[in-house]
C-alpha cells in the first residue's frame, strides 16, 4: 500500500463561477434590449381602417405597434417603445403618441420627436391596407 495523498481536482473558483453568471445575465439583458424595436410579426392583421380616429391613433400592445391616421385615408405605424427609456407608449392624443414615464412626445406624421427627452425617433413599422384591414407588412 502507498501512502498517496487524494487531492480534490482544482475546479473553477467560487469569484469564477459569479463572475460567468453575471456575465451570462448581462447577455440575456443585451438580447432582451436587442435593435429590433419591434415586437410585431410580418402579415399580422392589426385593425380595420374605421378603428384608427383620424388625426390620430390606436396602440397594439400585443404588436408593439401604435398605428396612426394623420389624415384620412393614410395610416402609418410606428414601434411602441419610447426612444428615451423604451417605455411603451399609453396615449395618442392632439397630433401626439405620449409616453408616461417621462413625457416625451412624437408626431403621429412620421414619428419625430415633439418634446423631449427623447432625442431619437419612433421606428417606422411597415404596414399595408387592403380593402378595410390594415395589416403589418
Amino acid at each position: 500500500m502507498t501512502s498517496e495523498s487524494v487531492q480534490p481536482s482544482a475546479g473553477p473558483s467560487r469569484r469564477t463561477v459569479v463572475a460567468a453568471v453575471g456575465a451570462a445575465g448581462i447577455a440575456v439583458a443585451l438580447t432582451a434590449c436587442g435593435s429590433d424595436d419591434s415586437d410585431a410579426s410580418s402579415g399580422t392583421a392589426l385593425a380595420k381602417t374605421s378603428d384608427i380616429p383620424e388625426g390620430g391613433g390606436k396602440i397594439f400592445n400585443d404588436a408593439g405597434v401604435v398605428v396612426t391616421q394623420p389624415v384620412a385615408g393614410q395610416f402609418k405605424a410606428f414601434s411602441f417603445k419610447c426612444t428615451h427609456a423604451g417605455c411603451p407608449v399609453t396615449k395618442v392624443d392632439k397630433g401626439s403618441i405620449i409616453c408616461p414615464c417621462h413625457g416625451s412626445k412624437f408626431s403621429i406624421e412620421d414619428g419625430s420627436v415633439q418634446h423631449d427627452p427623447a432625442t431619437k425617433p419612433l421606428s417606422e413599422v411597415k404596414v399595408s391596407v387592403s380593402g378595410d384591414e390594415i395589416t403589418l407588412a
